[in-house]
């Protein structure tokens, strides 16, 4: 029998002595402690911060109902046809698709086939691209400067109004926002490791980011391709070769899909919606693409859409502003505060390389955003709050730890008090909302560039400690100035429920189009209140509480149900939505639909992607979008739905009071389709609804 001290019976063993147990300790403190080399705070601090937006971004999601029904019922379609998940169709029966590449239904139409279909399943992932993203930029601006800086920035990206609006909205901006900020990680890290694959990886996120909003995505490359080209530890040649080499990996990573589409036969996928000839290049490169830059958008609403003057003014208008503009000023003046720090620094610095990047990445979308004589909408911001927030935290810090020298404070003390009354200014557009805290605002702002200045020019006996404490308190004052007004902001957006196709971030602003809402269609109408108007039996105007743009579009939440008492109501019973709202169909007029569904490849059609979405997330079943977004695209044609209609595949027609306008050169397919139903079946009407049996003779 064996007398050596390890022979330990079995049962003897504790936790402490198995390997496994010690792992598990080992790997739990290691989330919770982070790296060794970092202060002890530093990784708590992370876990809070990411709490903190996972809160923000997924408390009460839900009341938003279906958000934007477009995309709602195109993530529906998806989870039941695979084929309408892969191009992104509207409808499970591949009549059409959104106007957008599919990247972004690929996640929502994978979250609605695992979870079902409701509100919360359709929103859940742009709240976790969200959280994602907040830590990814932590990540990156970390690396190049320290531990506060990407905290300062992750928390900046987290409370920017508009970026609290579109993570909490199953627009595609949110999975944009993420994959771009992924792209500018890869960059860095290439730059910082010299490791070229991490470039390739940057483009394979800027090709994903190309199907996920088409060519938005490229504003970012000028900066990313500058940082590499001047920093990258490597001779000119092989930096301009590995940069042909992520431009490649660009192509195929997006490209792929896109020949899939050009290729495969018409008749055998679904109509490109937003196109005139069923091309996803024209999509790409017309409506979505140069046409938003010079405002010839050919089936668009329109030749004049109202969304703010064009110039460099028009971000900081108060249609916009409110969004995004908070530290829109500070992120400029700092970015050159910090080419002005790093200037003497080897070319391959990585400080100057991250200020290359986000200062292009800044500067290139603020441009094309001011100047864009197309369509643009307010959530579009979004794509600037990461830049915005990087070059913040990382130019503050950056003269935070230059503090020692005369000129660093009253720099600081400049950016404070522009970003003071900037502030000020938004804060005295929304005159409802918290009045006082304008003034906290100011009396913060006053304190915190007293502080800084006091504290670069005291002298005496006692000058360090004196400086000190007012360099501590004019931070304090600063932030308290800087970011009190936009997380006040995002709280308020995060509370409020948002519904339509457009949406906006924030209380109501005043000297916008018109109205008191400062958008149009915002909380009781405005100048375009009329073009979206609802239809059948009339619908009440959006009140006080909901930010929501075209008609009020009445969410029933997951079951399709009339009004939820978000804010916003459609008549009951039923109507008709407009080109910028679904409709939400009543008890009669859903029982209509769904009766002998499966006998039909659609069960309605009707004019306009909104109008079918209200019906198709009622009933669950395949509503054809007759004309597509804007009612405008030729798909199908007159000939085609007659064709459809005689082979027995659609069962009702529902009009519509969508108002599309050909005026901007698009198909005028949808309204010679509404007149020959109209003169060849009988009307009748169903909760307020006129509906035409296309079955009968």
């Amino acid at each position: 029998m064996s007398t050596t001290s390890d022979a330990v019976p079995r049962f003897e063993r504790t936790a402490a002595t198995s390997p496994g147990t010690g792992r598990w300790r080992r790997a739990a403190t290691s989330v919770w402690r982070g790296r060794d080399a970092d202060p002890r705070w530093v990784r708590p601090a992370l876990l809070v911060l990411l709490l903190t937006t996972g809160v923000l971004y997924l408390v009460g999601l839900s009341e938003s109902g279906w958000a934007n029904p477009f995309y709602s019922a195109a993530a529906q379609a998806g989870s039941q046809s695979w084929e309408a998940w892969f191009y992104g169709s509207s409808d499970a029966a591949n009549a059409i698709t959104v106007d957008k590449p599919p990247a972004a239904l690929w996640v929502t139409g994978l979250s609605v086939r695992v979870f079902g279909l409701s509100s919360w399943s359709i929103l859940v992932p742009q709240a976790l691209e969200g959280v994602a993203a907040v830590a990814l930029l932590y990540a990156t601006v970390r690396r190049r400067s320290t531990p506060a800086a990407g905290l300062i920035a992750g928390a900046l990206l987290a409370t920017t109004p508009v970026a609290v609006l579109m993570f909490r909205f199953n627009n595609p901006d949110a999975l944009l926002v993420l994959l771009m900020i992924a792209a500018t990680w890869a960059v860095l890290t290439s730059v910082d490791t010299g490791r070229a694959r991490f470039l390739y990886w940057a483009g394979v996120f800027v090709g994903l980011g190309f199907l996920t909003k088409q060519l938005q995505v490229f504003l970012v490359l000028p900066g990313l391709g500058l940082a590499y080209l001047w920093a990258a530890p490597h001779g000119l040649g092989r930096r301009v070769r590995h940069l042909l080499l992520a431009g490649a990996a660009v192509v195929v990573a997006g490209g792929w899909w896109v020949a899939v589409v050009e290729l495969v036969p018409d008749s055998w996928r679904p109509y490109v919606g937003g196109s005139q000839d069923n091309s996803f290049l024209e999509l790409t490169f017309g409506y979505n693409g140069f046409g938003r830059l010079t405002g010839d958008e050919t089936g668009s609403v329109g030749a004049t859409h109202g969304w703010g003057e064009t110039g460099l003014g028009r971000m900081f208008s108060s249609e916009f502003g409110g969004n995004v503009s908070w530290l829109l000023p500070a992120a400029f003046l700092l970015a050159i505060a910090g080419f002005v720090v790093t200037r003497r620094a080897p070319r391959t610095d990585v400080r100057r390389a991250g200020y290359l990047a986000w200062a292009g990445w800044l500067l290139v979308t603020f441009v094309a955003f001011s100047f864009m004589s197309g369509i643009i909408h307010p959530y579009y911001t979004v794509a600037l709050a990461p830049a915005v927030a990087a070059l913040v935290a990382t130019g503050a810090v950056d003269l935070w730890r230059l503090r020692s020298a005369r000129w660093a404070l009253p720099v600081l003390a400049v950016v404070v008090a522009v970003s003071t009354a900037w502030s000020v200014v938004l804060l005295s557009r929304s005159a409802d909302f918290v009045p006082w805290l304008r003034w906290v605002v100011l009396v913060a702002g006053v304190l915190a560039v007293a502080g800084f200045v006091a504290a670069a020019f005291v002298r005496g006996p006692v000058s360090g400690q004196l400086r000190s404490s007012l360099r501590q308190a004019g931070a304090v004052a600063a932030a308290i100035a800087v970011l009190a007004g936009p997380a006040s902001y995002s709280l308020q957006t995060a509370s409020t429920a948002h519904t339509g196709a457009i949406v906006s971030a924030g209380p109501t602003v005043s000297s916008g189009f018109g109205m008191a809402g400062g958008m149009p269609g915002t909380r009781g109408g405005g100048q375009f209140s009329g073009m979206f108007a609802q239809g059948g039996a009339g619908g009440q105007s959006g009140q006080s509480g909901q930010r929501t743009f075209g008609p009020p579009t009445g969410v029933g939440g997951p079951t399709g149900s009339a009004g939820t008492g978000l804010g916003t109501r459609s008549a009951r019973g039923g109507g008709v939505g407009g080109l910028l709202g679904a409709s939400t169909p009543g008890a009669a007029l859903t029982a209509l639909l769904e009766a002998d569904a499966g006998s039909y490849s659609w069960v309605a059609a009707t004019t306009g992607s909104n109008n079918a979405a209200g019906y198709q997330l009622a009933t669950q079943e395949p509503v054809m979008a007759v004309g597509g977004f804007n009612g405008t695209d030729p798909a199908p044609t007159l000939a085609q739905f007659q064709a459809h209609v005689a082979a027995g595949d659609i069962h009702y027609y529902i009009a519509s009071s969508s108002m599309a306008s050909t005026t901007s050169g698009g198909s005028d397919d949808a309204n010679e389709i509404s007149e020959w139903v109209a003169a060849n079946f009988t009307a009748t009407t169903v909760d307020g609804t006129t509906v035409y049996d296309l079955t009968a003779s």
